[in-house]
């Protein structure tokens, strides 16, 4: 009677030992991803308003097209994980290398797209006419740099599924030095303005990727395993993503519903609710940091044929998702008062954000839930599932928040609409990892 709870108690520290040694990495390298163009801001905002407005719009553009593709990482980190749980690092790394294949071609398939529209994209995009020059040159010199950010994607998906999350910190915080100093140097020391900054990020990016070939590729001739395209695994690649591609557009229609509404309420609550998500996209940083060894760690349970061990790894995961998710909660709760003043001084903006931020942090826990799970299933594979929920999500999202203008509602109706968004994503997730069907073991799904 006594060994069963000391044995449940030496799992359960194990299974903390891993989650933390994966997430705390993860959660670095995720928070410096974003300082790219914190960093391309900082320096174009000196060289005038044009230019910044510019940089804006090819942001966006750019982070859209490449926040597509996110699939890279996600499914190959299913893939690789299955594999290396399997014992057979050979097959993992051949697995990576087809994603990284799948990354170069979708990069030049984007590039071949971009360069032609981008004047046509910014246009559309509603950029004025003193900006869309600058957003045209950032946009197309940015572009040349598209395949290099697939790539690195996939390769660390490829590190994140054979267990390694720290290369990929490592790399993200060479890559956020390198293009810090690229762009001061390029846009003042060689005075090539907004063109200097493009160019800094693309060679920073392709740095990077660099140092992820050099590492996989290490990787592949210590196990001997073959570095040539496959078209057959491309083409697995590529059938495994399209389930995750259709979840990714789904969400990215949620937050752009979202925001076309809030955008009807007016300058004061499109101002507060571009805020609010800004801070609730940077607690999805820590709560994705714990999903993303949720993905490594069922995948390579699964690959083991472990199926006792993917399910307690995934209570205790879902257990550090309500922990993380309280914790942040009651920090957003008390600390709204001290923290709004950093982003706005207008109390037409300030009032709408204390009550909407109270929102955000009630459902934090709903968020940990939800994020660990989503993690949960990508590393069991469970695409398919993953791409249904979300849409179903999004069916029932679109009305309910599009009528909060109707019916006289403001941030914080809007936001308790993303907030039903979330507990259907919650319930979606709780019913699939409930009804087991999500567990399939072996080497690939």
């Amino acid at each position: 009677m006594t060994q069963a709870p000391a044995t449940a108690r030496r799992t359960g520290r194990r299974h903390d030992r891993e989650i933390i040694a994966l997430a705390l990495p993860a959660f670095g390298s995720l928070v410096a991803e974003p300082l790219f163009v914190m960093v391309d801001s900082a320096v174009i905002g000196h060289l005038g308003t044009p230019q910044l407005a510019g940089l804006g719009v090819a942001a966006a553009l750019l982070t859209t097209a490449v926040s597509v593709f996110v699939f890279l990482a996600y499914a190959t980190t299913a893939a690789v994980a299955r594999r290396v749980g399997a014992g057979d690092l050979p097959a993992a790394i051949r697995q990576g290398m087809d994603g990284i294949w799948l990354a170069l071609l979708l990069g030049a398939a984007v590039i071949a797209a971009v360069l032609p529209a981008a004047p046509w994209l910014v246009e559309a995009f509603g950029a004025s006419g003193t900006a869309a020059p600058y957003a045209t040159a950032y946009l197309r010199i940015s572009a040349l740099g598209i395949p290099a950010m697939l790539v690195v994607l996939a390769a660390t998906g490829v590190l994140r599924g054979l267990q390694d999350t720290r290369t990929p910190l490592y790399v993200a915080v060479g890559g956020f030095s390198v293009n810090a100093a690229l762009n001061i140097g390029l846009v003042y020391g060689a005075g090539l303005g907004i063109a200097g900054s493009a160019w800094g990020t693309v060679l920073a990016q392709c740095g990077m990727a660099a140092v992820y070939l050099a590492v996989v590729v290490r990787g592949a001739r210590r196990h001997g395993a073959t570095l040539r395209p496959d078209a057959a695994g491309i083409r697995a690649s590529a059938q495994a993503g399209v389930p995750l591609l259709v979840r990714t557009l789904s969400l990215r229609a949620v937050l752009m519903i979202a925001t076309a509404v809030a955008a009807r309420l007016g300058d004061a609550e499109v101002a507060a609710h571009q805020i609010v998500l800004t801070l609730w996209s940077l607690l999805a940083f820590a709560l994705d940091a714990i999903a993303i060894a949720g993905q490594a760690i069922i995948g390579r349970y699964l690959g083991a044929g472990d199926r006792d061990g993917a399910r307690a790894a995934c209570r205790r995961m879902v257990q550090w998702g309500i922990a993380a998710g309280l914790v942040l909660g009651v920090l957003v709760a008390l600390a709204r008062p001290l923290f709004i003043p950093l982003f706005t001084a207008d109390p037409a903006v300030q009032d709408p954000l204390l009550s909407t931020l109270l929102v955000v942090a009630v459902t934090q826990p709903v968020s940990g839930i939800v994020f660990i799970l989503d993690g949960v299933l990508m590393g069991a594979g469970d695409g398919p599932y993953l791409a249904w929920a979300m849409v179903v999500t999004l069916a029932l999202f679109a009305p309910v928040a599009l009528t909060v203008p109707l019916f006289g509602g403001g941030l914080v109706a809007l936001w308790w609409a993303m907030a039903l968004m979330m507990t259907v994503r919650m319930l979606t997730l709780w019913l699939r990892t409930r009804s087991g069907r999500w567990i399939v073991t072996g080497a690939s799904r």
